[in-house]
């Protein structure tokens, strides 16, 4: 079978793997000059980083699988510091124990965060009558109503905004935090939901890292994944857009990079406003819900500072900040202390990287870099005291970056499959569908890859 899969970040990059592991030919094609999209290893002040994500969970195992797959076993690391933190309220507190994205399970951990009258919210939340969540519904929408609006706007925003980019009050409980929208309509109150899905954690003896890190960057992995397409047989083109998808007798034809190449099979591994593009002449329905999917464009700051000229050094992994507080950054990594390969490069440097831009709420990103590392620096001085100069500084901007989870999001995705579903040998894949995290790109790569093969080997058959 000859396959071609469209887009080159580690969604299609899996898909490609999976494909050629089946014994297919495949080609790549990716329209800018690499591969990896967000996920993108660069460098700062002769020190290797990532400049788009940083970290993959490790309690699902499709990333920590692929890693291993091609190579990078031993470069596997969890963070060196466990624990987050939160700015709010003009301090860096702990993130409080025992919730879930936000959620408490116990009010007692929330002192210092949640105000005395937001507390007091919370404990009616066990007096109350059950609430119905329907088919979907906003987590912050549902947790407001059950717990107060100081828990989302303290809590569930910072974390769900670490993820998303987004609003809490926009995105999809059932589609973003699967395990307490089926929780919470089994139980009677929130409280009870989020201590139900943390007994199953301790009976299902989840243990060791959450997160897991690659020495050198996870941006290292689609490096090793396009490593590892090339020496199965498979081909990546880069700088080569696919401008038109046609299905023909005998499959399909993709005209990309001044002609035109056809497959048995294709799978479209693309942000949704480019998938909606190249499906609409054949798969107009599913190219205009695709259409639909908004995203949020975030940037991302990487300093590096001699430690010599810092004060003090900050403690722990870094911190979120909760939008209501009205700060520039959404977040800051302490990426020495998180990542120790990052340490070890050069004992005299800390790293550290801000994050500035949410859902709509992108003017500061129309700003220049320097601005948007002067806006960072502004926060930080007053979060943790810190004075120094960066050595190097280095702004990455990701637009239109992650797509947003809406209530419905699922039903839209469902449509979208079941369009496109309907012709033989096509298949879609990436963060648009089942999660934007990098195991759930895998697995919706390995699942549009075994949907094609399945397809392509029914039509054989009748034929």
């Amino acid at each position: 079978m000859r396959a071609i899969v469209i887009g080159g970040g580690i969604s299609g990059l899996a898909a490609a793997h999976r494909l050629l592991d089946a014994g297919a030919r495949v080609t790549v094609l990716e329209a800018s000059d690499r591969v990896g999209g967000k996920l993108y290893a660069g460098e700062i002040a002769g020190s290797a980083v990532d400049l788009g994500a940083e970290s993959m969970l490790a309690r699902r195992p499709e990333a920590v699988e692929l890693a291993r797959a091609v190579g990078l076993g031993d470069a596997l690391q969890p963070s060196a510091v466990a624990g987050g933190a939160i700015w709010t309220r003009g301090e860096i507190r702990p993130m409080p124990r025992g919730h879930v994205m936000g959620v408490p399970g116990d009010p007692v951990a929330l002192g210092g965060v949640i105000s005395p009258d937001g507390l007091a919210r919370i404990a009616e939340d066990a007096e109350r009558p059950r609430s119905e969540l329907g088919e979907d519904v906003a987590v912050g929408a549902y947790v407001a109503d059950r717990l107060g609006r100081e828990v989302v706007d303290r809590l569930v925003e910072p974390l769900l905004g670490g993820v998303y980019a987004g609003d809490a009050y926009r995105i999809s409980m059932r589609a973003a935090v699967p395990q307490l929208y089926e929780a919470a309509r089994n139980e009677r109150s929130l409280l009870a939901a989020v201590r139900e899905i943390q007994r199953r954690a301790r009976e299902a003896e989840q243990t060791g890292p959450v997160f897991m890190g690659i020495e050198g960057g996870v941006g290292r992995l689609p490096l090793a994944v396009a490593d590892a397409v090339r020496a199965a047989g498979g081909e990546i083109l880069l700088s080569t857009e696919a401008r038109d998808l046609r299905r023909t007798e005998g499959g399909w034809e993709v005209t990309a990079g001044g002609r035109v190449i056809e497959a048995d099979a294709v799978v479209v591994a693309l942000p949704a406003l480019a998938a909606a593009r190249l499906l609409a002449h054949e798969v107009p329905g599913a190219a205009a819900e695709l259409a639909r999917v908004e995203y949020a464009s975030m940037a991302l700051c990487t300093l590096a500072f001699r430690r010599a000229d810092m004060r003090h050094i900050p403690e722990g992994s870094g911190f979120l900040v909760p939008p209501v507080d009205g700060h520039t950054i959404k977040a800051a990594t302490f990426a020495s202390n998180k990542w120790g390969w990052i340490a070890a490069q050069d004992p005299e440097l800390f790293v550290l990287r801000t994050s500035i831009g949410r859902f709509e709420e992108e003017a500061d990103l129309a700003r220049a870099d320097h601005e948007l590392v002067e806006l960072s620096l502004r926060d930080l001085r007053e979060a943790i005291g810190l004075t120094a100069r960066p050595v190097a500084s280095q702004v990455t901007r990701w637009h239109r970056g992650l797509p947003q989870y809406p209530v419905g999001h699922l039903d839209r995705v469902a449509r979208i499959r079941t369009s496109v579903g309907r012709l033989p040998g096509l298949a879609v894949c990436g963060a648009v569908y089942d999660g934007v995290g990098i195991p759930a790109c895998i697995a919706s790569a390995h699942r549009a890859a075994g949907q094609t093969l399945v397809r392509m080997g029914e039509t054989r058959e009748r034929e």
